[in-house]
């Protein structure tokens, strides 16, 4: 039996799950990349499939986006689909110059100044650590792919729009980058006793002000979704 935002059956989940945020990148990875995809979830358009990689059984599952809607579907996924790891897949906005678009930022933890974890009945963490298990299988399989990736912290932010470009509170506290959704992920992960990471492509530079555009950010981060597939599968 579903929840009231999943309608999947357990059996219809896999134990190793990808999460973009975006449902048409969902369908985009589990055409491309997983062997028999299946739809195993439509409820509220956020878009699953379940299918293999190389032989092993793989969920494809959208997040959709922000911290609350990324805090559902992941604690979903742990508590009643017994989920043991999940690997967010997205993008973020660098705050360094040399962190430039298409370069792929692994998350070793998260910060975020938020009333998330509070009202969640637990205290204001602000900074959580992802999985240095899963990490360390990312950043080796990295490396034996030629795969050049960078790992460090995020901020996880609750607003996409902000006036303020003054970004030295968020690197004087070690971030990288800004995203929506990872420290909800890490939260969720820790309270389950689970492993989580995310893995984001730099889709826009904050500094300089490149991006890529809407399309380039559903179907042309295939280097991010091959590492995490190649990764999660070790694990």
């Amino acid at each position: 039996m579903g929840t009231v935002h999943i309608e999947a059956e357990e059996k219809d989940i896999a134990k190793k799950v990808l999460m973009p945020g975006d449902p048409n990148r969902a369908t985009f990875i589990a055409n491309k990349y997983l062997e028999n995809p299946k739809l195993v979830n439509k409820l509220r358009g956020e878009l699953a499939y379940t299918g293999t990689y190389k032989g092993v059984p793989v969920t494809v599952f959208s997040s959709g986006m922000g911290i609350a809607s990324m805090g559902i579907y992941s604690h979903e996924l742990f508590d009643h689909y017994n989920v043991d790891e999940i690997i967010r897949i997205g993008t973020a906005g660098s705050y360094y110059e040399n962190l430039k678009v298409y370069d792929i930022l692994v998350a070793d933890s998260a910060y975020s100044s938020t009333h998330f974890d509070e009202d969640s009945g637990r205290e204001d963490i602000e900074i959580i650590n992802s999985s240095q298990e899963l990490n360390g299988v990312i950043m080796n399989t990295a490396r034996i792919k030629g795969i050049h990736t960078t790992i460090g912290r995020v901020h996880t932010s609750d607003a996409f729009y902000t006036e303020s470009s003054d970004y030295t509170k968020y690197t004087s506290l070690g971030c990288k980058a800004v995203e929506m959704e990872t420290y909800a992920l890490l939260y969720n992960a820790k309270k389950f006793y689970k492993k989580a990471t995310a893995i984001l492509t730099i889709s826009d530079n904050l500094i300089t002000h490149e991006e890529i555009d809407a399309l380039e950010r559903e179907q042309k981060l295939d280097q991010m979704i091959y590492l995490a597939l190649e990764s999660i599968i070790k694990n």
